[in-house]
């Protein structure tokens, strides 16, 4: 039995592009793809939120003489462009899938409603959530927080490169050490970079925990899904 129901997976856009560094990787998708898959599979209900930084990153435009809000919206537009690949390669392995929007998008994707995304999840869809919460300066981590409370999940999960969180960012400083557990009150103490604060104070309201881990390695959403301890869990 998993030890999840549904849980939101958050993707960055980045992973998305594999060792390219841009666009989106053919192979990284499928591997993805098939991860995901695999947990429906086992009857457990599944919402995405994938980023759109290999596309476009609003924040970074804004630094390049960008207008923030129209920095932000393109990056928005950058995370529909994901979903779809998400969604078009779900559905070339027999997964269903169901492209949500948070703004009028037909034909495109739905109009985010909880109560078409309860029904979708429950009918067997994968729910893809996209173009971030709507609105300019929010992060796609907290439109990742803000789904996964939505739509009532038991856990978000968030799939990086990295597996958990440090004392030190691992890929700076090599005497950095990896959490197993921490408090959210922990990471506020020790400023660790999770989530951004916005995200992060939502799902700490909610009392909904976090587990950061790395989605690079096959098998590991599986293995968390099953209750083994991977990557870093966040809770109060």
């Amino acid at each position: 039995m998993p030890k999840y129901k549904r849980i939101l997976l958050k993707l960055s856009g980045e992973s998305l592009a594999g060792e390219t560094g841009h666009g989106i990787d053919p192979l990284r998708l499928k591997e993805y793809v098939e991860q995901i898959k695999e947990i429906t599979n086992m009857g457990v209900e599944v919402g995405i939120v994938i980023g759109g930084g290999n596309i476009f990153r609003g924040l970074s435009g804004a630094q390049e003489g960008f207008d923030r809000v129209k920095g932000d919206y393109m990056g928005m537009l950058a995370t529909v462009i994901n979903g779809l690949a998400i969604q078009s390669g779900l559905e070339s392995i027999g997964a269903k899938a169901k492209l949500f929007t948070a703004i009028d998008m037909e034909p495109v994707g739905i109009r985010f409603s909880k109560p078409q995304v309860l029904e979708a999840l429950g009918k067997g869809s994968i729910a893809i959530f996209t173009f971030g919460t709507g609105n300019p300066y929010f992060t796609t981590d907290t439109a990742a927080s803000l789904r996964a409370v939505e739509m009532e999940a038991d856990a978000l999960l968030k799939g990086t490169r990295v597996d958990g969180v440090y004392t030190a960012d691992p890929e700076k400083d090599p005497a950095a050490t990896r959490y197993d557990e921490i408090s959210f009150e922990e990471v506020i103490r020790k400023d660790l970079k999770v989530m951004d604060q916005t995200a992060f104070t939502m799902c700490r309201e909610n009392q909904l925990p976090i587990i950061v881990f790395n989605m690079n390695e096959m098998g590991n959403l599986k293995r968390i899904i099953q209750g083994e301890r991977l990557g870093t869990l966040v809770k109060i």
